[in-house]
């Protein structure tokens, strides 16, 4: 019997869902069953080919921000408060899931603590590697359980102060949920601003102020937007919306952060891009934002732009080479790298 694989997604949002989703079914397309494991109440699972493992949540409130604060916290880790029957029930969980299954590999994404809960179990795990300077302790020390780290970007994009070893030891997996596409999409001239759900949201004044510094273009807008004001005609409010893809498709510039999500739509569909990098723990956007810039392959901007400034930007960002994006995409990132979570299934084993 081919022996399981575990992925766990922790409260890192829809893009890590998403990912391990398409991993999971890559996975299961060879011939390797994959069981998900999180907190999942509210998020759509649907798509999962596999047995789901639902976690309690861990969280002490809704705004966990991935530190407990206590002073005599072992360095190891990042999280682990005392006397949190949540926190007890989900390792529980997590370690007799894999006494019963015998996995060949965990796939954390992302928790220093199930790393280490791995490594305690005697399972090789792949760890994720997100973007930025990850050099604190607990992030090394889960690196150095790990069989293997995986990055979710291509090599070309990997920044921060990565230590050699960390490198060296990362498979570079691209960009995995995003499906480059096959022709280029017709623009109408639009300008597409997106607001995710981890930063501060849209200002209404700053947009009706952007879209009259450039009134030759309809902007859309995409996301939160708090404030109240009269939007001028080429200014038009979306809100929230499940899927940004078809709102990116006829735009001739998008204006963003660099998150994953919207970074790998970009490439996707390879589109110029004003990237507006977000204050992130460890650095993570400007990171990203530092290495789209070495590239060619976006106009960067730190903090919201002077409605003087934005002709300008709007015109740099227009004059860059979408190809260039566009070849960061990589048609066969999830098989490749399905098919190099397998061969270390079958290495480790």
């Amino acid at each position: 019997m081919t022996r399981p694989v575990g992925y766990y997604v922790h409260h890192q949002g829809a893009g890590h869902l998403q990912r391990a989703i398409a991993l999971a079914r890559a996975l299961d397309a060879l011939g390797r069953p994959c069981t998900l494991m999180g907190s999942f109440s509210g998020l759509d699972i649907s798509g999962a080919p596999g047995p789901v493992l639902d976690l309690p949540d861990d969280r002490l409130d809704r705004s966990f921000d991935g530190q407990d604060g206590a002073d005599q916290r072992p360095e190891c880790f990042h999280f682990v408060p005392l006397n949190h029957a949540g926190i007890r029930a989900r390792m529980g969980r997590i370690a007799a899931w894999a006494a019963e299954n015998d996995p060949a590999l965990i796939v954390v994404d992302v928790s220093a603590e199930v790393a280490l809960l791995a490594r305690l179990l005697s399972v090789p795990s792949l760890v994720v590697r997100l973007s930025g300077t990850r050099t604190d302790q607990p992030h090394l020390e889960a690196f150095r359980a790990a069989s293997r780290l995986l990055a979710p970007f291509p090599e070309a994009l990997d920044g921060g102060d990565v230590p050699a070893w960390v490198r060296e030891k990362t498979l570079y997996g691209g960009f995995l949920g995003g499906v480059p596409a096959r022709l280029a999409p017709e623009e109408d001239g639009r300008i597409v601003v997106v607001f995710g759900r981890g930063g501060e949201g849209g200002r209404l004044e700053a947009l009706i102020e952007a879209a009259e510094a450039v009134p030759d273009r309809a902007w859309h807008v995409l996301g939160p937007v708090t404030g109240t004001g009269s939007a001028p005609e080429n200014l038009n409010l979306h809100g929230w919306v499940t899927d940004v893809r078809p709102h990116l498709a006829p735009a001739s510039l998008v204006v963003g952060g660099a998150g994953d999500g919207l970074v790998t739509a970009v490439a996707a569909l390879g589109k110029r891009f004003l990237c507006l990098p977000e204050p992130r723990a460890y650095d993570e956007q400007e990171a990203k934002a530092q290495a789209l810039e070495r590239l060619g392959a976006a106009v960067i901007h730190r903090g919201w732009p002077e409605p003087v400034a934005w002709p300008q930007l709007v015109a740099a960002g227009l004059s860059l080479d979408p190809g260039i994006v566009r070849r960061l995409a990589e048609p066969d990132a999830l098989a490749r790298t399905a098919g190099a979570i397998e061969a270390l299934c079958r290495d480790t084993g």
